[in-house]
């Protein structure tokens, strides 16, 4: 696996350093940890070389759309739904049917049927918060079970979340609580959660590693994260939001005018397969995978024991959409803070 060279030359703007056809150019927005083993084992099986940068999923589809006339990306694996969703909508990723989407939940198919193929489902987790135990206990602050409990004044300077212009898991968070609220009042809710906020992190997943350092009293995170630092012996506990919440669909998308295709469509079966998905377990990841016979950590938060909504992702997935929401929080929740 190699990351410098790619990464140097993507900085001066030059083409992929290396061209064999036995080289695969990949953007993973999972965490480090996963991205590494996955592409480790990959090669190990695979008389490929991946070339691999790790980006979230806002970075990642911004990264696509700068690169458009001349891609240097073959492969994005991984990242909340919406922002593959809109890479395919604005048609940066190209349709493939892989011969294992008969072996995926439905919910997976159902996201590459949105998005005519040029996506699919890789994993599935719901949208919730970690809290230290330790801090709001010292600080006598009685845990927030509800979004509406995130307001609470005595939690001011103690919650941090994703920007959503950097972040799939925040965009996630902002489309949930619009389908939960509605717009206006979505909004009105995110100005008083704001006053609480110390920090809009770059990456969905810091705010909980924050909470685990003792640095934030909660982190607004997809509930797999804040299980993967509790699973390390911090003191986190895992919440769903009471009022019902929203769930990413992580996915992979080949993208349009990729250099290596053989090898990217090469990774993406092989992706969707039980021997890539169960390595989840091993890199401290806690999603529910989009293979069937796929075994899913016990300790992953179960979608059946979650109150979710009913998440449109055709609709939050639409570019218009998603800029729409993504400019009123820029101009009405980030210039405030």
């Amino acid at each position: 696996m190699k990351t410098t060279n790619l990464l140097l030359g993507l900085a001066v703007g030059l083409a992929p350093t290396v061209a064999s056809a036995d080289d695969l150019n990949l953007v993973c927005s999972a965490d480090i940890v996963i991205c590494e083993l996955i592409v480790e084992r990959f090669e190990k099986t695979h008389d490929i070389d991946v070339n691999m940068v790790r980006l979230s999923s806002g970075e990642a589809y911004a990264k696509l759309r700068a690169e458009a006339r001349n891609p240097q990306t073959d492969l994005w694996w991984a990242g909340s739904g919406d922002p593959h969703l809109q890479a395919a909508n604005d048609k940066l990723t190209q349709p493939y049917e892989s011969p294992r989407l008969s072996e995926l939940h439905d919910w997976a198919v159902k996201q590459a049927e949105n998005a005519d193929y040029r996506t699919v489902g890789v994993y599935s987790g719901a949208l919730g918060w970690g809290y230290n135990t330790e801090i709001l206990a010292k600080k006598g602050i009685e845990a927030p079970q509800c979004w509406a409990d995130l307001t609470d004044p005595a939690l001011k300077g103690e919650i941090q979340i994703a920007d959503p212009n950097s972040s799939g898991t925040a965009y996630t968070a902002l489309a949930t609580l619009v389908q939960l609220m509605g717009e206006d009042a979505a909004f009105e809710y995110l100005a008083q959660l704001g006053a609480n906020v110390s920090q809009y992190t770059k990456s969905g997943s810091a705010p909980v590693k924050a909470a685990a350092r003792g640095e934030t009293g909660i982190g607004i995170v997809f509930m797999h994260d804040a299980v993967a630092q509790a699973d390390q012996g911090f003191p986190i506990k895992v919440i769903a939001p009471c009022e019902g919440t929203g769930y990413e669909v992580g996915s992979m998308s080949i993208v349009d005018g990729a250099y290596n295709l053989d090898a990217a469509k090469t990774f993406y079966d092989w992706a969707l397969s039980t021997e890539a998905q169960n390595l989840m377990p091993e890199a401290n990841s806690f999603q529910l995978p989009s293979n069937r016979a796929a075994v899913a950590s016990p300790k992953a938060p179960s979608l059946d024991d979650i109150k979710l909504i009913d998440y449109d992702f055709a609709h939050y997935g639409q570019t218009d959409v998603r800029q729409h929401l993504l400019d009123r929080w820029s101009k009405e929740i980030g210039a405030a803070f």
